[in-house]
């Protein structure tokens, strides 16, 4: 059988491993689901990729006290290049159970869809490596090294920090992060650049407690009316992110997202209109992007006649390669403390920095990646950009500076990761294990 028949076999185990996987609540958030889910997912991930040759697969507790599955296998030749295979098994929080279709922590097939939390970010991965590996058999000329991890979007940095202090025990020449994925179902892509984040809680205080509106409202200086007066200066009138300092003018080199896909895949309402004067790429990969992820304030339901004495908000600010978040967060601060009205008090909190990422694309793992995508697809390999951030390719890069890092998967814009809804194509999966395969196979003859 050819390695294309092979894979298509395997279908059916993945959809079954993809629903038990699926079925693990693993919200690394042990507020919100028991610690034992986790535990459950990262022990379920140890036992079938031990059954597939990593022997020494086990479990090692991060600095954020998060498990991360490792784990190696070694081919017939000591001089093959080695290949790390990157993934996580923990998962966003459901969100609105009654916003979704099916069950969240139930996979279900709807339209030819695979509908769970986390079928596709990440455990849709997962289970693509699986495929992949079982696969090629022994058919496999490198050596494997394995890390799947367990807080990855919790954005608690277990992983990160405990790379540059084992960094023997992932140690590759090329880094396969599976944690991205397509432009669209069928049209193959790697992500080459990622935005780093700064993440901020801004808190504005004016009064001891609520005063009447009518009795103290004009001359009272309201807490809620500062914030929005510093918050609306994040966005000028076209929606482009003015934090002095920070380059908003950058142009997108790579793959362009059109634009009506980009409307369409988004959800703009009828008559709504884009930010910014760039396009769509220039707007998501090259520049940097504020977005206000919450406010704290008395709700509409339920609010009196009174003058609010303390507002609070949760601001994201995304930047692209070449800047650093320590300069973002330089400038974040600064405009916001400097656009303060009427002496009000502020407090600013940083949650949590990760560095932007830009890949290489010239050396032989990227080469023949983008061969392996383009045989499995029939079409070529697009360079795309990400919005998202993951800080540990940096770390990556960073802790290996002579390893590419590749970064690919399952996910599409049609995924809705981190939404309700989320599902994955299992076209997707099928033929980016047949990519990842292929890319094996042709790595390792690269390298004799």
């Amino acid at each position: 059988m050819t390695l294309r028949e092979n894979v298509s076999q395997l279908m059916p185990q993945a959809r079954q491993e993809l629903a038990e996987l699926v079925a693990l609540r693993s919200v690394a958030d042990p507020r919100q689901f028991p610690a034992t889910e986790c535990e459950q997912a990262a022990r379920w991930v140890l036992d079938k990729f031990a059954e597939i040759g990593f022997a020494d697969a086990h479990l090692e507790v991060t600095p954020d006290g998060s498990a991360a599955v490792v784990g190696s296998r070694a081919c017939s030749d000591p001089q093959a290049p080695t290949v790390l295979l990157y993934a996580h098994y923990d998962v966003q929080p459901p969100l609105d159970d009654a916003a979704w279709r099916t069950p969240p922590f139930e996979l279900t097939e709807v339209d030819g869809r695979w509908y769970g939390r986390g079928a596709a970010d990440c455990k849709g991965n997962i289970i693509m490596h699986l495929a992949a590996l079982r696969a090629l058999g022994e058919d496999v000329a490198v050596n494997l090294k394995l890390v799947v991890e367990g807080s990855e979007e919790q954005g608690t940095g277990g992983l990160e920090e405990f790379v540059p202090g084992h960094a023997d025990l992932l140690r590759a020449d090329a880094i396969i992060v599976a944690d991205t994925g397509n432009a669209a179902v069928g049209y193959p892509a790697a992500t080459v650049s990622l935005r780093g984040m700064v993440n901020v809680v801004v808190t504005v205080e004016a009064l001891r407690s609520e005063i009447h509106s009518g009795m103290f409202g004009g001359p009272a200086p309201d807490a809620l009316a500062a914030l929005v007066a510093m918050l609306a200066t994040l966005r000028d009138a076209h929606g482009n992110t003015t934090v002095t300092g920070l380059d908003s003018t950058r142009r997108w080199e790579g793959a362009p997202y059109p634009t009506e896909q980009f409307i369409s895949d988004a959800g703009l309402l009828d008559g709504v209109q884009l930010l910014g004067d760039g396009s769509v790429s220039d707007m998501l990969w090259a520049r940097p992007a504020a977005t206000i992820l919450g406010i704290d304030c008395p709700p509409v339901l339920g609010s009196s006649a009174a003058v609010v004495p303390r507002a609070a908000a949760r601001i994201n600010l995304r930047i692209p390669p070449g800047t650093t978040p320590e300069e973002a967060e330089a400038a974040l601060l600064a405009q916001l403390r400097g656009a303060a009205p009427w002496g009000v008090h502020v407090t600013i909190e940083v949650e949590a920095i990760g560095n932007p990422f830009e890949a290489s694309t010239d050396g032989p793992a990227y080469h023949a990646m983008a061969a392996a995508a383009e045989e499995a697809y029939g079409r070529p390999m697009a360079r795309l950009g990400q919005g998202g951030s993951i800080p540990l390719c940096t770390v990556f890069q960073q802790t290996y500076p002579g390893a590419e890092v590749i970064l690919i998967g399952v996910e599409e814009p049609l995924a809705l990761i981190h939404a309700p809804n989320e599902s994955v194509a299992p076209s997707e999966i099928e033929d980016m294990a047949l990519t990842e395969a292929l890319f094996l196979q042709r790595y390792a003859a690269l390298q004799r």
